[in-house]
């Protein structure tokens, strides 16, 4: 299957299935039948329709880029027309791009000919994704399997990119690259601590790389990753907090000191309740805010002769005033008070 231009009469017969889709499954009841052999049958099927359904789905995706095209070039609508096609073949507007994006990587992984048409069937459709959007030199190990005629579903992808990854990072020490060469060290775990490390700054690199050089075995990887992955949050959550880019205070310092403490866990917690608060507080403020206003509305359009209406003003003045007040259980005896203080534009809790 390629991207050149091809006859009604060959598209027909290359999507032409009633001999191969009349499929005689096994018979689940048939106890004659070993558990390997009636799972290998259900296997062969399910490739089949697998491999057809990447086939259409890459089709329809380069059916629907020709329509949206179309309409780009020469439509009044504003892709009305567009809209329109999808909806008279009841496609929504994510499944068409899903779709059109898949077909803009299937033409791009054989126009840069990374892989070869023939091939294709070889490739579960998830596999087919996975690959699109693996580093080009992904692309070209799994499209080298394929091309031998190996199977690809996407563990195969996942493996792959795992290897490639574990064997080229530079932040990886050579410790962990010739474990990992031995196979004493499973990529798919050094993979996940390649990706963490790429989170962090320099600075905070060397004792990781450290720790996995000194003790280059599976708990130290699982380890060293969850600390990066707790150092990235940590990080990203404080760039989120407008007090502490306010305050000029220096993270990176002080979750230096949180390490050297063994405390970054209880640290990072504390970062991210800032960012949950500040959060909190904006949504509060606005809805505070929407709400006062909604109140005066009503109560402009509404006078003496709406008593209920009124009353139902009343009752919700406690969350409108400058001064919120909220009963936090049922007998009242939890009561939270929020001032809000007016200072020109500015409002203050």
């Amino acid at each position: 299957m390629d991207s050149t231009t091809v006859s009604q009469e060959e598209i027909a017969a290359a999507l032409e299935t009633p001999v191969d889709f009349n499929f005689e499954l096994p018979d689940p009841e048939d106890e004659a039948i070993e558990e390997f052999d009636f799972q290998q049958q259900l296997d062969a099927v399910w490739q089949v329709c697998d491999r057809f359904d990447l086939q259409t789905d890459i089709w329809r995706g380069r059916i629907l880029r020709a329509v949206r095209d179309r309409e780009k070039k020469g439509g009044e609508g504003r892709g009305s027309g567009f809209l329109n096609w999808l909806k008279n073949r009841e496609i929504t507007k994510s499944q068409a791009y899903a779709l059109i994006q898949l077909a803009n990587s299937a033409d791009t992984l054989l126009a840069e000919g990374q892989l070869d048409p023939t091939s294709i069937n070889n490739f579960s459709k998830r596999a087919f994704v996975e690959t699109a959007k693996a580093d080009p030199e992904v692309q070209k190990l799994v499209s080298e399997a394929a091309q031998k005629g190996d199977r690809i579903t996407r563990r195969e992808v996942k493996q792959l990119s795992d290897e490639w990854t574990a064997m080229t990072s530079e932040l990886l020490p050579e410790e962990v690259k010739e474990k990992a060469a031995a196979g004493a060290l499973p990529p798919r775990h050094l993979a996940p601590l390649v990706r963490e490390m790429e989170k962090l700054p320099d600075l905070h690199l060397e004792g990781i790389k450290k720790e996995v050089a000194d003790s280059p075995d599976i708990d130290t990887v699982k380890l060293m990753t969850s600390e990066a992955k707790n150092l990235a949050k940590y990080l990203d959550s404080a760039a989120q907090v407008q007090t502490i880019r306010d305050g000029n205070v220096d993270m990176e310092l002080a979750l230096d000191e949180a390490m050297r403490l063994n405390c970054v866990n209880t640290a990072a917690d504390l970062v991210k309740q800032a960012t949950n608060l500040e959060q909190l507080v904006g949504k509060l403020y606005t809805t505070w805010k929407r709400m006062g206003n909604v109140a005066d509305r009503l109560y402009v359009e509404t006078g003496a002769s709406n008593p209920h209406l009124r009353s139902l003003l009343n009752c919700l003045e406690s969350l409108t005033n400058e001064t919120i007040q909220v009963k936090l259980d049922d007998g009242g005896e939890k009561i939270v008070r929020l001032k809000i203080i007016s200072d020109g534009n500015n409002r203050e809790f």
